[in-house]
């Protein structure tokens, strides 16, 4: 299988494809259309349109599929299992050129489910969650709402029809797709109505494409004739005493959570930056200090969690500007950095896009949602592994994990037995 992956954010792009370097298939992320992709079966591209308006980023997408996509290629339309960004008029732009839209946000292994056409988080409606209300208080969380709000006809496949017979499941969406009917919505619950899906549409002969976040994609990757072909998780070879940074942009509760475990259990310092600093940028008397901060931790081969700061001037959509200068801070140091590990997607772009690496070779996931590359190609020639996370996503472990990846260490088992060692005598760099 060759297959265009096209997200509005990076870490999204790299949680969606990771399924397929996972299962074997060349996998590369990039940041614009422009940069190297080699031969790669599976291309995902960050438009990075969460924040622009709707015409925008319709344009963008568009722009990136005409410009991407290959004869005999497929497409997948990644998006976010919580509707966040502008993916209704995305799938817009792309319908008349790929065909029927098979929407399936769901992804069960993460909690959030589709009944009735309405994404259900843990067993709760999408629109009475925090992530919802802090950036859509005013929009509806309802699929079919969305679609018909960007021009689209809909119709919705029931999970009676997914369970039921194959071939009239085949049948029906194909006559689905020959009628006038541009997006159908697809209920799902458990990982078993994601691979009913999968098989099915995969074999379909018809114009069609998928818009789904990253556990549909897994579906796909997963089917008999991809883990035929299953890659193993390289080790992570890095120069010694070469430091991990945790760069972290996001401000949400699993972030937090994430951050906590991290500094409880891995030998690693922190810094948090006070947004005031970043939204003044050099203009502030402290920008001076904190980069000579980060510089000192870092030349030293000290492993350092990087933290935006939450004050009371907080608002969601600053956190572009917020992430992109942070990794200016971190960009006159970043030649001593070892190993990247960047949660939410913003923050992974702006500090990539601050030091030139323009894509990435995806090699492995570190655990669901954590995927592990290497750049393809940057400016200067340095090539860091890079660990990418979307910030309200993953487990408590997640940031650990990947700490312990980029320092060839094995989590202590004192840990699952209730006990908590010293951090100064975890992870020792090889």
């Amino acid at each position: 299988m060759t297959l265009l992956i096209i997200a509005d954010d990076l870490s999204g792009a790299a949680d969606c494809a990771i399924a397929f370097a996972s299962a074997g298939l060349s996998t590369v992320v990039t940041l614009d259309a422009s940069h190297d992709t080699g031969d790669a079966s599976v291309i995902a591209i960050d438009t990075d349109t969460r924040r622009l308006s709707e015409a925008q980023a319709a344009d963008s997408t568009l722009l990136a599929y005409q410009t991407l996509l290959k004869p005999g290629q497929r497409l997948y339309k990644k998006i976010d299992s919580t509707l966040r960004g502008n993916w209704a008029a995305e799938v817009a732009a792309l319908q008349p050129q790929a065909g029927l839209a098979i929407v399936a946000p769901a992804f069960p292994a993460t909690g959030r489910t589709t009944l009735q056409g309405k994404v259900l988080v843990n067993g709760q409606p999408l629109e009475t969650t925090d992530t919802w209300k802090l950036e859509h208080a005013d929009r509806p969380a309802d699929i079919d709402v969305l679609l018909a709000g960007a021009g689209l006809r809909t119709a919705r496949l029931t999970l009676e029809s997914l369970r039921g017979d194959s071939q009239a499941l085949a049948a029906h969406i194909a006559e689905v797709a020959n009628s006038d009917v541009q997006a159908l919505i697809v209920d799902a619950q458990n990982t078993e109505d994601l691979q009913i899906l999968a098989a099915i549409t995969t074999q379909s002969s018809e114009p069609l494409f998928w818009v789904g976040s990253g556990g549909l994609a897994r579906e796909i990757a997963a089917l008999p004739e991809r883990l035929a072909n299953a890659a193993q998780r390289p080790a992570f070879a890095r120069e010694k005493h070469a430091p991990t940074l945790v760069l972290v942009g996001s401000l949400s509760a699993v972030s937090e959570r994430q951050c906590a475990m991290l500094k409880e259990r891995a030998a690693i310092g922190e810094l948090v930056v006070p947004p005031a600093v970043l939204r003044q940028g050099m203009a502030h008397p402290d920008w001076a200090g904190w980069e000579i901060r980060i510089g000192e931790s870092l030349r030293r081969g000290d492993d350092l969690l990087l933290r935006i700061g939450r004050d009371e001037a907080f608002d969601p959509a600053e956190g572009a500007r917020l992430s992109t200068l942070l990794a200016a801070l971190v960009r006159p140091h970043f030649g001593h950095v070892g190993g990247l590990v960047a949660t939410g997607g913003e923050t992974a772009r702006a500090m990539l896009a601050a030091v030139g690496i323009g894509s990435l070779q995806l090699l492995c996931e570190i655990e669901a949602g954590v995927a592990f590359g290497r750049p393809i190609s940057t400016r200067d020639g340095y090539q860091p592994g890079v660990v990418t996370k979307a910030g309200a996503f993953g487990t408590d472990h997640a940031l650990y994990a990947a700490w312990l990846h980029m320092n060839n260490a094995v989590e202590p088992e004192e840990y699952s037995s209730g006990s908590v060692p010293n951090p100064a005598q975890q992870g020792k760099k090889s």
